[in-house]
Parts: C-alpha cells; sequence; structure tokens
C-alpha cells in the first residue's frame, strides 16, 4: 500500500477518538440502568420476589465498577495528544498484529509497525485510545501513521478511520539501555511528550484469550 495522500489532522483524529470513548460510556450506563429496571418491572407487573430477582442489580454494579476502571483510562486520550503535538507523523507502511491480552483496563495488542523493507522495529504493546477494546478496522490493510520515538513510545493511527492506539514497548526494559544513551535532544522530546516512564502499568487481574 502507497502512503496516503494527506497526513490525517490531529484535531480530527483526538475529536474522532474522544466521540468513541463517550459513546462507549454512554452504552455502559444505559445497559447498567436496563439491568437496574429490571427488577423494578418484575415487581411491577406483580412476578414474586426470589433468589435471583435481584442479580440484575448486581450485575449493573460490576458493570459499573468496570466502566469506573477503563473510564479512567480517559488519561490515556490525553497521553496520545502530547505525543501528537510534540513529534510530526510519519508514515509506516505495514502494521501486523501478533497478539492480544485482555486486562480489566483494555485489551492490549502486540504490533509490529514497520517500513518495508526495514528491518529491526520493536514490538509495542498498544491499547486503543478511546478504551474500545476490538481491534481497529482495517488496521491491518496497509499501513499506518506513527507519531514518536518506538524505544519510549508513540502512537498509530489508522488511515480512513482515525482509529487511534497508544504504543509503548512491549518489553519495556530490552529498550532500557537506549534510552538512557539517546542524546539530549531525543531525550528532551520524549520527557515534553510524556514518555520517559512506562505509561500504562499492568493490573494485578488479568485474563487471556
Amino acid at each position: 500500500m502507497t502512503s496516503p495522500t494527506a497526513t490525517p489532522d490531529i484535531e480530527q483524529v483526538l475529536k474522532h477518538n474522544r466521540s468513541k470513548w463517550k459513546r462507549h460510556v454512554r452504552e455502559r450506563i444505559a445497559v447498567s440502568l436496563g439491568l437496574i429496571a429490571v427488577p423494578v418491572v418484575l415487581h411491577a407487573v406483580g412476578v414474586p420476589d426470589a433468589f435471583f430477582t435481584p442479580l440484575p442489580i448486581l450485575a449493573a454494579f460490576f458493570v459499573l465498577l468496570f466502566l469506573l476502571l477503563r473510564a479512567s483510562r480517559g488519561r490515556r486520550l490525553a497521553a496520545c495528544e502530547r505525543v501528537l503535538r510534540t513529534y510530526p507523523l510519519e508514515y509506516r507502511t505495514r502494521v501486523a498484529k501478533k497478539g492480544q491480552q485482555w486486562l480489566l483496563q483494555g485489551t492490549v495488542f502486540t504490533v509490529k509497525v514497520s517500513t518495508r523493507g526495514q528491518h529491526g522495529a520493536p514490538l509495542m504493546r498498544a491499547l486503543d485510545a478511546s478504551t474500545v477494546r476490538r481491534w481497529p478496522k482495517g488496521a491491518e490493510d496497509g499501513g499506518a501513521w506513527v507519531a514518536g520515538d518506538l524505544p519510549f513510545g508513540g502512537v498509530m493511527i489508522v488511515p480512513g478511520t482515525n482509529d487511534m492506539l497508544f504504543m509503548q514497548p512491549a518489553d519495556w526494559a530490552k529498550f532500557a539501555d537506549e534510552r538512557e544513551q539517546a542524546d539530549a535532544s531525543r531525550s528532551a522530546l520524549a520527557q515534553q511528550a510524556g514518555l520517559i516512564e512506562l505509561v500504562e502499568k499492568e493490573p494485578n487481574i488479568t485474563y487471556f484469550y
């Protein structure tokens, strides 16, 4: 796939992903309210109370709890914005998803974004900026726009959809020497972009596909 003719507009990318995040929150709240309403409706129509009657309320509690855990990751959008306002976007001609892991705070994708004919691109730990768990549609159809310094981290934007992933090395410790030996200007950019430290920490409880 050849490079797209136009570099993505950063403001439009951020607007799109903020809208996805807000829609995700609204949908989960609607599901929770629906679950809470079930026992109320059953009682109103005369269904006798039973052991299972309050279970939808318990389910709603967990939906809201998980929403709170993941909605707090809205700061991921702010992390992406810092990167996009610090580094220029560059087009990488190939995106390959190597795996995924289901975590409480979002699905972590292991990806490699590279330029055909070049080798040595690091495996990156990538999470959707809007906390949506699905792998972005069309992300592997060709290349992607990338901003950042991959040993520190960066942002990947899917052409056409403006879906955005926040990325840092899958093996953070592996690139410690390269980060420490980076020249002053490179380190300063990483500091400005908020990529000096590992931004997304592993939660204590994990679930795997």
